[in-house]
């Protein structure tokens, strides 16, 4: 809704950002007890929150004109700051203000009228208009808005959205309706984010013990809590692929960080690297003694090669606590540790 006034030098427009659901005596605009110009230019203020009331101002003179604002109204004077484009207004030219008002947060705590046998009554309404001071020369005139507006101070409360509309404009139930907001709203809440305590990367810590029960893994503190994060998410992946490449790659890289290297196809050129040391098998003209080996290499037996980027960086006793898990019992290995740079 926009408020306009003209005069013979200046037209002015006031324009509110944020205009409340209901205003003062708008429902009862509906049954024809009062009229919506009756009703007035209100802007809508939640404690905490700011709005803006928009200030345009144009030159209807050929001459330029410089101004000064003014803010004024029985309401705290820090509630509100202007911001403008500049002083001066070319010819036929119009230029924009801004009017920031911020209730503090804490408004109804503060208020000394809640105070119990005061009968002075909390202000919720305010009444505000802007003062334009002139310079169309050397003298100074001061014009004046017409048309007040009204600044609504209101409780934020998503509630009200299921009320109808006139009782949304009494401040008793929007206050009233916050109580039970500020009740049942976190219980609310925390059912709508439940997927998120049952997902093991973003739950709260306290909580990875119970999904790692959940899952049968063994929740043990010489690992890290990003590491178990990781592990518990993937527990069954790992159960599904134990005793095999496939199974123990996937361990060491969730516990290393080290890549899978998936697109590689030489098993050598990757950082996780699982192979099987078999050679020509049996071969009599080329054998040559000292490595000639019956069967072409030594059965059931795998070298894992770890290529950090850093060295240092890999516990080498718990990277053989998870080969010793993953592995089959008859099968060997060997391990080696390399830094890749």
């Amino acid at each position: 809704m926009i408020q306009n006034r003209s005069t013979s030098k200046v037209k002015i427009d006031l324009i509110p950002m944020q205009i409340p659901e209901a205003l003062p005596g708008a429902a009862l605009a509906f049954t024809g007890v009062v009229s919506f110009d009756e009703a007035g230019h209100s802007l809508l203020l939640h404690p905490g929150q700011s709005s803006e009331m928009i200030l345009q101002v144009q030159n209807l003179t050929a001459n330029p004109l410089r101004l000064d604002l003014k803010v004024k109204g029985n309401f705290p004077q820090e509630w509100c700051q202007i911001g403008t484009e500049g002083s001066e207004i070319a010819s036929r030219e119009t230029m924009q203000a801004v009017l920031y008002f911020q209730v503090p947060f804490t408004f109804f705590e503060d208020q000394q009228a809640i105070i119990p046998g005061r009968k002075d009554r909390l202000d919720l309404n305010f009444r505000c208009s802007v003062d334009l001071y002139l310079y169309p020369g050397t003298e100074q005139q001061k014009i004046e808005t017409s048309d007040e507006f009204n600044i609504c101070i209101r409780p934020w409360s998503t509630y009200m959205e299921f009320l109808p509309l006139l009782y949304r404009e009494v401040d008793f139930i929007g206050r009233f309706m916050n109580i039970f907001e500020q009740a049942y709203q976190p219980t609310i809440d925390s059912f709508n984010a439940m997927w998120a305590n049952l997902d093991s990367l973003t739950s709260p810590q306290a909580l990875l013990p119970f999904l790692a029960h959940w899952v049968g893994w063994k929740f043990e503190s010489i690992w890290e809590i990003k590491q178990q994060r990781r592990l518990i998410r993937r527990a069954f992946e790992l159960y599904r692929w134990r005793g095999t490449r496939k199974g123990l790659r996937l361990y060491l890289h969730l516990y290393t960080g080290l890549p899978l290297d998936e697109n590689i196809t030489n098993e050598n050129d990757k950082h996780i690297s699982i192979t099987e040391p078999f050679g020509n098998s049996f071969t009599l003209n080329e054998a040559v003694l000292g490595n000639a080996v019956l069967g072409g290499g030594r059965a059931y037996h795998f070298v894992v090669r770890l290529r950090p980027k850093e060295s240092n960086t890999i516990h080498e006793a718990l990277i053989r606590r998870i080969i010793e898990q993953e592995k089959p019992a008859f099968c060997t290995y060997e391990l080696s540790i390399e830094n890749s740079n």
